[in-house]
């Protein structure tokens, strides 16, 4: 089975060229999305409290995630020590989810810190989509309601698109100025075909 990751910077359209993906039959992970579930197990909600206390989580002790964002966004060191926590865990449910999905030619994982996380050599291609800030700034506002500083402080926790492109075995661009199935379906095709 071939391992493809996808991923880009806040607001780049990742989720939707994965949703193309999908459409064509092929099974995505969404590594943030899991990652939020892994907020309802004891043990991360304890090492949390641990890391940031009881202000984080409403009286019927849940999480709430925009306290988190609020810290973590604002504060390089305490992200760094929340990942340190969640990304081995999400890892560790995506390589059991690929159990289950054998019988494919290729999977897809969809992450925002691909690079950031060390995860690259689990994957034998790499998607980079790419997006002006701008246009990345607008469709994040529009889409969580948020303001131009909220956007800059999750942003600006990110690694720069120019040092992704580096990285990147494969680029998307998704800034409204070529469509973007083709693009999806002609990285489809090659994978389909190796």
């Amino acid at each position: 089975m071939i391992k493809v990751a996808v991923t880009g910077n806040i607001g780049s359209g990742k989720t939707t060229v994965c949703r193309i993906f999908e459409s064509l039959g092929i099974p995505v992970y969404y590594a943030d999305q899991e990652a939020k579930k892994l907020y309802s197990d004891g043990d991360v909600i304890g090492k949390v409290k641990d890391l940031f206390g009881d202000s984080i989580f409403n009286k019927e002790g849940r999480l709430e995630h925009a306290r988190l964002a609020a810290i973590v966004f604002s504060d390089p060191q305490k992200l760094q020590q929340l990942n340190n926590i969640i990304h081995p865990l999400v890892l560790e449910a995506f390589m059991n989810w690929t159990k289950s999905h054998h019988e494919v030619h290729y999977i897809v994982y969809e992450s925002a810190l691909l690079f950031e996380s060390g995860f690259l050599r689990h994957f034998d291609h790499s998607i980079l989509v790419t997006a002006p800030r701008v246009l990345a700034m607008s469709r994040v506002m529009r889409r969580d309601n948020s303001s131009v500083e909220d956007f800059e402080k999750r942003a600006d926790q990110q690694m720069e698109e120019a040092e992704k492109h580096k990285l990147a075995d494969h680029i998307i661009r998704n800034d409204e100025s070529i469509a973007l199935i083709p693009q999806v379906v002609e990285l489809h095709n090659i994978f389909q075909n190796q």
